[in-house]
């Protein structure tokens, strides 16, 4: 698939077409490398890592989580799992994740997914006043905000791991969330 042919992806314009509708400014853009990692994204973008909205969609009994976390922050599945009040959570496979998202591992939008799907937003993200969200696909995305993804995915704010990275130590934390 050639980059002009992902703003055509179903899943792309699918994701363009809720994002204009709930009002979100910024523009898609494809990357010309897939931008399936964090690391990915922020190296075709030119920014830290930590303003990457990486999606992670765990199983939590059957039923979807998605969380949105920062790419320098690493998901702790016991802390998501005591957040929650359930004995485990677990790493979807990827026919879970496509079933329950509609997109591929890597491209998981916060929007266009089948049916609502609960979400836990990294409060570490709100440290950058703009991040970036895959956008149905792996190589294309769209700049946001922190409140902007709370807002789109009508998520809960939340410490998904333990503390900053190192990256992230030296910002000031506009808010602080208590688990």
């Amino acid at each position: 698939m050639t980059s002009a042919e992902i703003p055509q992806h179903p899943r792309v314009a699918e994701v363009v077409q809720l994002l204009r509708a709930a009002g979100v400014p910024g523009a898609v853009r494809v990357l010309p490398d897939s931008a399936r990692t964090a690391a990915d994204a922020a190296a075709g973008l030119g920014v830290p890592v930590g303003a990457i909205a990486d999606s992670l969609v765990l199983d939590v009994g059957g039923q979807p989580l998605l969380v949105l976390t920062s790419g320098a922050h690493r998901v702790s599945e016991p802390l998501v799992a005591e957040l929650l009040g359930v004995p485990a959570v677990t790493p979807a496979t990827p026919e879970f994740v496509r079933q329950h998202t509609g997109q591929a591992i890597g491209g998981v939008a916060p929007v266009g997914h089948p049916e609502p799907i609960g979400t836990l937003v990294d409060v570490e993200l709100a440290r950058h006043a703009q991040v970036w969200a895959a956008a149905g696909h792996p190589s294309a995305v769209f700049p946001t905000s922190y409140a902007e993804l709370l807002r789109l995915t009508d998520g809960t704010p939340a410490e998904v791991g333990p503390g900053p990275s190192v990256e992230l130590a030296a910002v000031p934390h506009p808010e602080v969330v208590a688990r």
